[in-house]
């Protein structure tokens, strides 16, 4: 079974390609340019024209206030042209979504594929399934919008790194290294947007929060009120990798500035960060839009500005091109009778919106004659989006403990019957974490466990809070007694973290663990933990307690959870997914609070550091651990001893010296295109068990320099038969993977040997040189 789906899976992203609509919805109406418009025959509409000039055509003959009403999400029409408003505000960030107010579920689309959330999907580290899962999504989008039910900016993904294991956002988030980050936001966009002809668009996607935005709602610190002090450091290394990947490697159409500040200056009216970074270095080709509100956050929560003109013109002068809300369409009229703003602010932000529009199609014509316009119902929870649904719940669940026996996976041949406790033993909606819509169905971990074995099912615990004297332990303990294996699935929800929610604790709440280990304890056979939550927790009871045989994190696997859950349990599946996160200790929380920013330790305040590249403490989980049900081992089969960097001969004689003196070269002087290191790799399946791998290499860069101690630097999943060994190639990208930022937020390429972790237990070391240069 495990093997036929993952070959369905690679398929999948070329047949979805050709998949089309037996029962299109009904076609909307067109948002402009129907062949009845009064502006029909006029330059704007017409097709064969660049889109530059439609635009500049279009925006020529708008009005100011025209123009200032389109400068919100719930943007006003132009009647006298033909056009229509239009709701920005849609969301996808893992299935089409109604958190935004343009997607209605209901009548031909009563509901959509819910995939895992992010952090589960993360863990399968599979950059292909991450632009599958895309291209799904982007399909269910376009035919939701061909039935007049969505929009087409989709205001996804998040890919903020999860710097703190409390943050109740983190859930939504690829985990806290840049690297996994920076090419799951590239991935997931690139399926989203699905890039055709020229410079033209199937959905436009949002990579959000930028920048430094982690924090909701700690002990009495708000998103709305926290200056984040960043140096340039972080920002450079960690927190803007991946906006920088989402919009350089993935094209993204749209970034969303965050609420928080950033050293004193709110992120959505900071220039440096949006006009100069955002559109001027990485060369972002679409709009940059706010969080909900943020410009009136600004003004109202964080008395930035001292009057409401300042507040519009201090945002459109900083580049920002979208409010979602409604300040810029209330103040900026004023604020140009003020001089504060000119007209040509306005339209600069206008054309940036517009254009995106034009690039989705907004501007030809009749929806059902467009590019995607085949796409209706039957594209929508269609038989292999659910079961890509199913494979990505699969990939994402991580085996953290097995014990030496292997008590995973249970045997059928001998159960008669199963316990099947916790407070998320039958969860639904739990299961599909936030930003969700309404799922095409759900299969419970008790539905998904009762299709193998004949269940016993006590809640024990009436929620995840699990407070108060009346909870049902007993009633589980007594469950367990009288079953062959017990499974435990316990947690968090929504309840304990989420948007606005973010935990002080990382221990498993209420009376949890006294549940866990009276059941554990009572069990008349193998006990199995499942643990559904987005952010890591404190389980290192479990893991030294010997009745436990077996812990599973399956984060919040989205619809098709319960059953991906029993066919690892029952080993249908093979588990192969890595933790995207480091699990700390609950001692963790009171050494660090959750307002200091710095990734790096600092031994000198007892501050541990953040992030498996900076952390000097103990650890529950490591980042990338996760076991298999089988073992596997690599070799190197080729790799370079040394790698020399090419500079130009201008800058050789006058940086020699600097180089010599800084063991380190600038990225901007090395000469970067085509500049990588391959290693061919042989992973070998050592057990009887087919499975799936992800090789994972780091980076231990020469001593003496501010660089992580520890960086992934790459990762590929392979699928290697029992018995069977497989050869890998690994590229290595030597100015982005082996450099680091140095604290004037310079990126830099140490000079000297780079140890290369691959694996477990392989090391190679490469010296890494100067090309012409004796150092």
């Amino acid at each position: 079974m495990a093997k036929s789906t993952l070959l369905l899976l690679l398929h999948l992203h070329f047949l979805l390609l050709f998949i089309s609509s037996s029962a299109a919805a009904a076609s909307r109406p067109a948002f402009a340019c129907a062949p009845e418009s009064p502006a029909a025959s006029l330059p704007f509409c017409g097709t064969s024209l660049p889109i530059r000039a439609r635009v500049r055509d279009l925006v020529g003959r708008l009005t100011r206030e025209e123009k200032i009403q389109m400068l919100v999400n719930k943007a006003a029409g132009v009647p006298r042209l033909g056009i229509a408003g239009y709701e920005w505000w849609s969301e996808a960030l893992h299935g089409v979504s109604n958190v935004g107010p343009a997607v209605r579920f209901g009548g031909a689309f009563p509901g959509a594929t819910s995939f895992p959330q992010v952090i589960s999907s993360a863990a399968s580290f599979n950059a292909s399934l991450w632009e599958i899962i895309g291209i799904a999504v982007s399909d269910e989008a376009r035919a939701m919008y061909n039935g007049g039910q969505a929009g087409l900016t989709m205001w996804s993904p998040n890919v903020n790194v999860f710097r703190d294991p409390r943050w109740g956002r983190g859930q939504e988030t690829p985990g806290e290294d840049p690297t996994v980050s920076g090419c799951y936001a590239a991935a997931y966009v690139r399926g989203l947007q699905q890039p055709y002809g020229h410079n033209r668009l199937k959905l436009a996607a949002c990579c959000k929060h930028y920048t430094a935005y982690d924090l909701d709602n700690w002990k009495g610190v708000d998103r709305f009120h926290f200056n984040a002090v960043v140096s340039k450091q972080d920002l450079e290394e960690t927190f803007n990798v991946p906006f920088k990947a989402c919009v350089v490697e993935g094209k993204s159409a749209s970034i969303m500035c965050s609420y928080n500040q950033v050293n004193g200056i709110p992120s959505c009216a900071d220039p440096n960060h949006l006009r100069n970074t955002i559109r001027g270095q990485w060369g972002l080709n679409g709009y940059i839009v706010s969080d909900c509100d943020s410009v009136d956050v600004l003004y109202n929560n964080q008395h930035y500005t001292s009057n409401p003109e300042d507040a519009a013109a201090d945002t459109l002068k900083a580049g920002l091109d979208l409010d979602c809300g409604s300040f810029l369409a209330q103040h900026t009229g004023s604020a140009v009778q003020k001089g504060k703003v000119s007209d040509g602010d306005i339209d600069a932000a206008v054309t940036h919106t517009v254009a995106v529009q034009m690039r989705l199609g907004m501007y030809d014509g009749e929806p059902s004659e467009q590019h995607f316009g085949d796409l209706g119902p039957n594209d929508v929870c269609s038989s292999s989006h659910q079961e890509l649904a199913a494979e990505a719940a699969r990939q994402g669940i991580v085996l953290l403990k097995n014990s030496k026996r292997g008590a995973l996976p249970l045997s059928t041949a001998n159960l008669r019957t199963v316990a099947v406790i916790g407070p998320n033993s039958d969860a639904t909606v739990t299961m599909i974490g936030n930003y969700a819509g309404v799922p095409c169905g759900y299969t419970s971990p008790l539905q998904g466990i009762g299709r193998y074995a004949k269940t016993i099912h006590q809640m024990g615990c009436t929620n995840v809070a699990c407070t108060g004297d009346d909870q049902p332990i007993d009633a589980a303990v007594a469950a367990a007694r009288q079953a062959d294996a017990t499974i435990m699935v316990v947690g968090l929800d929504q309840s304990i973290e989420a948007e606005g929610r973010d935990r002080e604790s990382l221990l498993l709440p209420g009376r949890q663990q006294e549940l866990v280990l009276k059941v554990a304890a009572a069990s008349q056979g193998p006990s199995v933990l499942v643990l559904m939550c987005g952010g890591p927790v404190d389980v290192s009871f479990a893991e030294n307690n010997r009745m436990i045989k077996s812990i599973l994190w399956v984060g919040y696997p989205g619809q098709a959870g319960g059953a991906a859950i029993a066919d690892v349990i029952f080993g249908a599946y093979n588990p192969g997914g890595k933790l995207p996160v480091t699990w700390y200790p609950e001692e963790y929380v009171e050494k660090v609070p959750m307002t200091t920013m710095a990734m790096r330790a600092d031994p000198s305040k007892n501050y541990p550091g953040r992030s498996y590249r900076f952390y000097t403490g103990p650890v529950v989980y490591p980042f990338g651990h996760g076991l298999s049900y089988t073992t596997f081992s690599h070799s190197l089969a080729r790799a370079p001893a040394e790698f020399a960097i090419p500079i130009s001969n201008r800058l050789r004689a006058n940086y020699v010296n600097l180089i010599e003196l800084n063991r380190t070269v600038p990225v901007i002087h090395a000469q970067c295109d085509g500049l990588h290191i391959l290693l061919h790799v042989d992973v070998k399946n050592l057990g009887r068990r087919d499975g799936t791998h992800t090789v994972l290499v780091y980076s231990n860069p020469p001593v003496g320099h501010s660089a992580p101690t520890k960086q992934l630097v790459a990762f590929k999943k392979v699928y290697v038969v029992a018995g069977r060994q497989i050869r890998v190639i690994i590229k290595i990208d030597v100015c982005k993977d082996l450099s680091f930022a140095s604290v004037d937020g310079i990126r830099r390429i140490p000079i000297g040997d780079h140890n290369l972790q691959i694996g477990g237990e392989l090391t190679h070391s490469i010296s890494v040189k100067v090309d012409g240069l004796r150092i």
